[in-house]
């Protein structure tokens, strides 16, 4: 349908089958090639389709052979549909992928292609899944050493994106950290993060039930259609830490911390904003641990640690980590499920 297309003509080339994204990325049916010179080949015809195995921001996932080196690799088809946004969006997460590749915090990016509508993006497959699917059932949770690993590598992935990318991630999620049998973990999809022009980001994009309470007031006010360009209402990097607390509390209880108080999502976006914070119980874990915690939870983003004061907190700083076996204990919890 050409038609439906012709506002876009600037991003698809029709006659070619190719997107372009104003010049940062050009990707067609057999793969990508960005505006660095850096070129990734990769077409449907190469990948044997498995199963699916969820769902991301913006599309599906599916696990897929590379039939040429027989990599296994989790695929995400993008339908694009014609919304600014979303496409600012697609490049977003592609250009970050690109940006991080050989990370050890970030999801490897093996190369994405356009075909019929559809943009298709293909990732390291992490065989662990998310850690939505490793803390277990309600109250069961993660015990503090693998707590301590996860925490760190999110910093990590975090820290990684800001200082090296000036990137933040702005949805921050146990859903969006992947664990693997060999014992990684990883941060993935890159959709709504931002860059970080001055370290102020000034959209509110992710989900509401991890946001700090600076973006809450922010995009629950008026202000943000009345004063978009007021850099008093904007957020950084600050912004992600308050969401890696509210992880690390969900992931150490098995559940989402705020959840049981309340029955609907509006007083459980006052109760981050007014209510008492949450921390982790002190009968199941350290006060280092706990005062990590409440760091990150800091109502005032201004008094919340950057990264490299939390890597250099004693939770993080006076722990063996590699003496910790995760790749066991995630194998484990894939046993069990």
């Amino acid at each position: 349908n050409h038609g439906a297309f012709t506002e876009y003509a600037k991003y698809v080339n029709l006659d070619t089958g190719t997107l372009n994204f104003d010049g940062q990325a050009t990707i067609n049916a057999y793969g990508i090639e960005f505006s660095s010179g850096m070129a990734f080949r990769i077409s449907m015809a190469d990948l044997e389709r498995l199963e699916p195995i969820g769902r991301g921001n913006y599309g599906t996932v599916i696990r897929v052979r590379h039939k040429p080196t027989k990599i296994i690799m989790a695929m995400k088809e993008i339908r694009l549909e014609l919304d600014k946004a979303k496409l600012q969006q697609i490049i977003m997460e592609l250009d970050t992928l690109n940006r991080c590749a050989k990370s050890e915090y970030i999801v490897e990016f093996y190369g994405a292609f356009f075909e019929e509508g559809t943009v298709y993006v293909c990732m390291e497959y992490m065989d662990g899944g998310s850690l939505d699917k490793i803390y277990g059932s309600p109250g069961e949770g993660v015990d503090e050493p693998y707590l301590a690993i996860i925490a760190n590598s999110v910093v990590m992935a975090l820290k990684e994106l800001k200082e090296n990318h000036n990137v933040i991630h702005r949805d921050v999620k146990p859903t969006n950290i992947l664990a693997s049998t060999n014992g990684k973990i990883k941060l993935c999809d890159f959709g709504v993060s931002g860059n970080l022009v001055a370290s102020v980001a000034k959209t509110n994009i992710g989900c509401q039930s991890y946001m700090a309470p600076e973006r809450i007031r922010f995009a629950n006010s008026n202000q943000n259609i009345n004063n978009h360009n007021n850099n008093s209402i904007t957020y950084s990097s600050q912004s992600d830490i308050w969401s890696l607390g509210v992880t690390i509390l969900e992931i150490a209880g098995g559940k989402y911390p705020y959840a049981e108080m309340f029955d609907n999502i509006f007083s459980q976006l006052n109760a981050i904003i007014e209510g008492i914070t949450p921390s982790l119980p002190a009968e199941k874990f350290s006060p280092e641990a706990i005062d990590f915690v409440k760091r990150c939870l800091n109502k005032n983003p201004a008094l919340r640690p950057n990264y490299s004061q939390l890597l250099n907190h004693p939770w993080l700083r006076n722990r063996n980590l590699e003496n910790v076996d995760m790749a066991a204990f995630i194998q484990q919890r894939i046993a069990q499920r």
